[in-house]
């Protein structure tokens, strides 16, 4: 049984930083994409930053610059790094992972099958 716990959210002002941790277990993928994705209220679940197991990186053009991905491998557990954090990104953020077998799309969110119970960020202007 796979699980994803994220952790590392909270509130922050205006320009500040967190760093977001999803710690994996029970997962057998050789090859995947572990995905970061974000939910406003009121708005549909939007990727946000993807690795792949050779720690490849894709971003959201609204987070590029600001927002980067990582993994610790001996740990199973992958970050996200927020800096320069803004009002618009106040959200429910959500670790997700997927096997490359399928080939899947890697910012499409209904690729995903498996996901955290999310983590909550709130940036204050």
């Amino acid at each position: 049984q796979v699980q994803l716990v994220e952790s590392g959210g909270g509130s922050v002002q205006a320009e500040g930083s967190l760093r977001l941790s999803c710690a994996a277990s029970g997962f057998t993928y050789s090859t995947y994409y572990m995905g970061w994705f974000r939910q406003a209220p009121g708005k549909e679940r939007e990727g946000v930053a993807v690795i792949d197991s050779g720690d490849s990186g894709i971003y959201a053009d609204s987070v590029k610059g600001r927002f980067t991905v990582s993994r610790d491998n001996a740990k199973k557990t992958w970050y996200l790094q927020m800096n320069s954090l803004k009002p618009e990104d106040t959200a429910m953020y959500y670790c997700a992972i997927v096997s490359k077998f399928w080939r899947p799309c890697p910012m499409t969110t209904s690729e995903y099958n498996y996901w955290g119970q999310g983590t909550q960020v709130a940036v204050s202007s």
